[in-house]
């Protein structure tokens, strides 16, 4: 006789989803805790319980395939549901944790508008806006301020504001460029904006500094190793912004506001207006040193 499978463990459903995350089986073994043989077994589980492959090898990893795709989707939800459920019984004390992404670009004027005790139920988590739209993505945090970018499309469904702001070129107060020479520019991995704008305009340029690092790109811009392109209300007080002749002008940025579908509620609904009030609302500049 056949036996109907009653239930699938928890944790080969966590195990799903971080592999789906991290596009590695090895990667999510070591995130869980987990030796490799065990993440493997745990797959050919599920997979012989939905009746097909999850995922398939690929030179960028592990990708989920169509039912694979159905089974995070879905993985997802139980692992909020538990979460949930395990609240109401006080099993996780303190208020539910919300978690929110935000763009490293954007960290120090978040901060610097909340206080402590508003702040008491984030987990925040700060990286580039295609990280953090990956994150928001594989269900790893619940609300995202971002800019567009380059994989935008992926998270149009979880987009429940957008607003533009003006993209300024920022400079120290006395960089002076000496005539002839590549302009040298401030830029970071997946910069889509500085060289961009600049080789649009078939204008000469050499990376003077990239990094990840917010403060230390302000830092060699505040020494005057170069230029970098900002959102005009993120300019710091310590910069100017450049409006020399031979800085091509910059279209404006996109802010994505995203929350994540299935995590609707009066919180989110609270965070979503005092973000939009720190970054839509408030004058450039303000609260930036």
């Amino acid at each position: 006789m056949h036996l109907r499978h009653q239930n699938i463990p928890i944790e080969i459903l966590r195990t799903v989803v971080e592999i789906s995350a991290t596009g590695s089986l090895s990667k999510a073994a070591a995130n869980l805790g987990l030796s490799q043989p065990a993440v493997s077994s745990q797959i050919k589980r599920i997979e012989m319980i939905v009746g097909g492959s999850i995922f398939c090898r690929s030179a960028n990893g592990s990708i989920p395939t169509a039912l694979g795709k159905l089974v995070i989707v879905n993985a997802r939800k139980v692992l909020v549901a538990n979460e949930q459920i395990l609240a109401l019984g006080g099993a996780l004390s303190g208020p539910p944790v919300v978690r929110v992404g935000l763009s490293s670009l954007l960290v120090r004027k978040f901060m610097a508008r909340q206080t402590a005790h508003e702040m008491r139920d984030l987990q925040i988590v700060s990286d580039n806006s295609p990280a953090i739209a990956k994150l928001l993505l594989d269900g790893k945090i619940d609300i995202a301020c971002i800019f567009e970018n380059t994989h935008s499309n992926d998270v149009s469904a979880a987009v429940v504001e957008t607003f533009e702001e003006p993209l300024i070129w920022a400079r120290s107060i006395d960089f002076v460029l000496s005539p002839g020479l590549p302009i040298p520019i401030i830029t970071w991995p997946g910069d889509d904006w500085t060289a961009t704008a600049l080789t649009k305009h078939c204008i000469s340029y050499r990376v003077a500094f990239n990094g990840e690092d917010v403060d230390a790109k302000l830092s060699a811009v505040e020494a005057g190793l170069g230029v970098m392109t900002l959102p005009e209300q993120l300019l710091p007080r310590s910069l100017a912004c450049a409006n020399e002749y031979y800085l091509p002008k910059l279209p404006p940025v996109k802010f994505l506001l995203c929350i994540r579908p299935d995590f609707l509620s009066e919180r989110t609904a609270q965070l979503r207006d005092s973000i939009l009030n720190i970054f839509l609302i408030s004058g450039p500049r303000a609260g930036i040193t």
